[in-house]
């Protein structure tokens, strides 16, 4: 197998990168979620490396935590607690085992999107 996944967040708010947000990646089978990695991103809104790289890369069904509300705290954003958004969470599956999936988060405080990248 050489797949792998990859994570970014922009900041769609204010047209920028999203630096020092947490992301937890968890693998998930039926009602079960088992936490593999953990990770920030960098000034450039990426980590540092795959957050789930070849050598432990296996297909399935993923969960990846994006913790956002610090970063909307610090970055002065609108929104009184509770946020909005808070805790964001993106499920998806991953069936090739050869093939780099891409997962990024664009982020607002009011609302966030995704899709499979490059």
């Amino acid at each position: 197998m050489t797949g792998y996944l990859t994570t970014h967040v922009l900041d769609t708010a204010r047209g920028c990168p999203a630096q020092g947000i947490k992301i937890a990646l968890y693998r998930v089978t039926g009602n079960s979620h088992k936490k593999i990695a953990e990770t920030v991103t960098n000034a450039d809104g990426r980590t540092d490396s795959p957050i789930l790289p070849t050598d432990t890369f296996k297909t399935g069904t993923y969960e990846l935590i994006f913790f956002c509300g610090d970063y909307l705290r610090e970055t002065g954003q609108p929104g009184e607690d509770p946020l909005f958004l808070d805790q964001v969470p993106i499920r998806f599956g991953m069936s090739d085992a050869d093939a780099h999936y891409h997962v990024p988060l664009l982020l607002s405080p009011y609302g966030y999107s995704t899709y499979r990248g490059s």
